[in-house]
């Protein structure tokens, strides 16, 4: 039996990936380095770029993933300060206009539905506990060790996916240089998952919200059957000692303290303080690539393309890899090398323009003064279909 495509990462990118090389025929192992396959963090917005690749990765996979769903019916973009509304994008017609609409899901949610569609698949097998190591290119493919809690494992592949996030052990193998070292981004994201009835009865409809402030903004969004809210808040803070700081949580009140210098409407600070523990997410970025792929190993997500999460379309661009690596076997049929080549041809230069796209959304939402009122002037002027058309790139 011929080798199979190696995937390092069971993340939603990873079996997203695995799913859509099986639909082009192609076996393949997913290796996850956690003992246990299962999701961290709470929210993910899923834009219909990424939802019409959803539903033609299984039949059976489209129903599991509108039974976790949640279609919004809008996103308010809001002045943090007093809670104005500047727009409101209505998203009712998003399913006509671009073939799928926009979806909230519980991360586990979404990445529970995708591995139950890999262990399911025939041409799919996932291994939690074994995470990879080093590797060299053969005649053959790719030789790599693979690290178990029992020891280590040669394991001959046909070739290699680094789906790893981040912090990418095999983008780490590929570019071994300390410039590429993951960076801190100068902005700290806080989560938190609030039950809704605690929650004011306003910010609890099937709506996304976007709270503009100076230096930070704030969104959250109902999950489920709308009987949770995720709660995101992002704040420019200065780089000390992030590593050490990654586990930290804040109580509500304390992360309220943090922004009352910008004059946050009560709303808001209400939202906030009904949190009782808010994780502190630290967002590190890399340097872009020249180069993804290496003979028979390349990278996919975050691995290769990690981005600021402001358009929240990190989980999105990995899910298009996952696409265009699946149409490369199919449209080539030939070799793992010349796949992954057009594979990177084809994802690349849209990945970093939306990398771009992303750090430059963090500089529009974080603006204050003078340049905040001419922004938000033209928000008002655009109203929310123009600033649905903004992204529709994105979307189409």
């Amino acid at each position: 039996m011929n080798a199979p495509i190696v995937i390092a990462g069971a993340g939603i990118g990873g079996l997203a990936a695995a799913l859509s090389l099986a639909r082009a025929g192609k076996r393949t192992l997913v290796l996850e380095r956690a003992t246990r396959i299962e999701e961290v963090g709470a929210g993910l917005q899923i834009a219909p770029n990424a939802g019409r690749i959803l539903a033609r990765l299984g039949l059976e996979l489209e129903p599991a993933l509108a039974a976790v769903a949640l279609e919004p019916e809008a996103i308010n973009i809001r002045r943090g300060r007093d809670g104005a509304v500047l727009a409101r994008l209505d998203l009712s017609a998003a399913r006509t206009r671009w073939g799928a609409p926009f979806r909230l899901f519980h991360r586990a949610d979404l990445q529970g539905a995708l591995l139950q569609a890999a262990l399911d698949n025939p041409q799919t097998h996932v291994r939690a506990g074994a995470r990879v190591g080093d590797f060299e290119a053969t005649a053959r493919g790719v030789r790599m060790r693979v690290h178990t809690q029992d020891g280590v494992e040669e394991i001959e592949a046909a070739g290699l996916i680094g789906a790893d996030g981040v912090r990418s052990s095999v983008r780490g193998h590929l570019v071994p240089s300390e410039r590429d070292a993951p960076a801190y981004s100068g902005c700290v994201a806080w989560r938190a998952t609030l039950p809704a009835d605690r929650v004011p009865a306003a910010l609890r409809v099937r709506e996304s919200n976007l709270w503009l402030l100076p230096g930070a903004h704030v969104v959250h969004y109902p999950l489920r059957d709308a009987s949770m809210i995720n709660v995101v808040v992002i704040i420019e803070e200065p780089p000390e000692d992030e590593d050490a700081a990654s586990s930290l949580s804040l109580k509500g009140a304390a992360l309220a303290r943090r922004l009352a210098p910008r004059k946050i409407a009560a709303e808001l600070r209400d939202l906030i303080e009904a949190g009782d523990s808010w994780r502190r997410w630290p967002l590190f970025t890399r340097p872009a690539l020249e180069h993804w792929t290496q003979g028979p190993v390349t990278l996919l997500g975050d691995a290769a393309h990690p981005m600021v999460p402001f358009l929240a379309q990190g989980a999105a661009q990995a899910i298009e890899d996952a696409d265009a690596l699946g149409d490369a076997f199919m449209r080539l049929g030939t070799t793992v090398e010349a796949a992954f080549a057009a594979y990177e041809a084809a994802r690349l230069p849209r990945a970093d323009r939306v990398v771009g796209a992303s750090r430059r959304q963090g500089g529009y939402f974080h603006m204050g003064g003078l340049p905040a009122a001419a922004r938000n002037l033209a928000i008002r002027a655009l109203g929310g279909g123009g600033m649905l058309a903004r992204n529709a790139w994105l979307y189409r």
